[in-house]
């Protein structure tokens, strides 16, 4: 398969482009500054990455004839704003509604005019269900949208972006709703490597956590990737599909697990204590019919890998 991954250049998408060799794809990447980061191995280093920031216009005339060439089979979408805090708090600031949402449009535009018309992959987020309560916590993709802070309502935007262009372009695109996920490189303003790096740093006294009591569905990003490689493959058109783990974890069994596995012993400290708090546990019914994926990466394995990662850069 011949794949075309925007944003390849971030956390996950570094890890897609690695799975995807290693599955024997072929591989063409762009970014906004087109060069791979300090991190990137040889077998990165090999994949062409353009340069292209969706958020600032269309793609070049040098960026299609490159499209043209490479004549990609799928196209996976991940260039975005997907730190939440950088698209504003309950409305999305500019820059985040010119990247997440127009950039998108963008994309599927650039994917129509193809003349081997590609799959669209397009990364969705959890964000866009909105805040979980005990009682209702688990949610399917027919669970309405209802997204409170700015980043969720920019990608639910994107969403329906993708579903008007592409029914005008008879463009074959797929929506994932990407749950939280971590992993090694994840950059340290997210919450595990938030956590990894106070642990990591010089200074091991104390760890400071926002809420202890909130229950997540938390996956590790190499098994997320291969749910995207999976629905590229077998999903269906014009499907959306939940991407997560389907486990609900307390973020505070999560942090006792982190210090038990890293051999410290620093205090807990709690920054904004209060009641429980739910993000939404993914249903994943619907892509494990079509796929067969289930996770293979322990929370474990997730953490020793993350901290293992830190401690090598310390």
């Amino acid at each position: 398969m011949r794949a075309f991954i925007t944003g390849i250049t971030g956390f996950a998408g570094g890890f897609l482009a690695e799975h995807l060799l290693a599955c024997g794809d072929e591989v063409l990447g762009s970014s906004r500054r087109g060069e791979w980061p300090r991190w990137a191995g040889d077998d990165l280093r090999r994949i062409n990455v353009l340069s292209w920031d969706v958020g600032e216009g269309a793609a070049s005339e040098l960026i299609q004839k490159a499209l043209r060439d490479f004549a990609p089979d799928c196209i996976y979408h991940l260039a975005a704003l997907s730190v939440p805090s950088d698209c504003g708090t309950t409305e999305p600031t500019e820059r985040a509604t010119e990247v997440n949402v127009r950039g998108t449009e963008r994309v599927v535009d650039l994917a129509a005019s193809l003349p081997h018309k590609p799959r669209l992959l397009f990364i969705s987020t959890s964000h866009v269900y909105g805040r979980a309560t005990k009682e209702h916590h688990r949610y399917d993709e027919t669970t309405p949208t209802n997204p409170q802070r700015a980043y969720g309502k920019t990608k639910l935007l994107a969403e329906e972006a993708v579903r008007r262009r592409a029914a005008e372009h008879d463009l074959d695109a797929v929506i994932v709703r990407a749950f939280q996920h971590t992993g090694p490189r994840q950059e340290p303003r997210l919450m595990l490597p938030e956590w990894v790096e106070q642990i990591a740093g010089p200074s091991t006294d104390t760890v400071r956590v926002k809420h202890l009591d909130t229950w997540i569905d938390l996956t590790d990003v190499r098994d997320v990737v291969r749910a995207y490689r999976l629905l590229a493959q077998r999903g269906e058109s014009g499907g959306v599909y939940n991407v997560g783990s389907g486990v609900p974890r307390r973020t505070g069994d999560i942090v006792d697990r982190l210090i038990k596995i890293s051999g410290v012993s620093p205090a807990v400290v709690e920054l904004q204590p209060g009641p429980e708090k739910f993000d939404p546990i993914a249903d994943i019914h619907r892509l494990q019919a079509a796929t067969g994926w289930r996770p293979e990466v322990s929370l474990d394995q997730t953490l020793g890998d993350t901290l293992a990662d830190r401690r090598k850069t310390c």
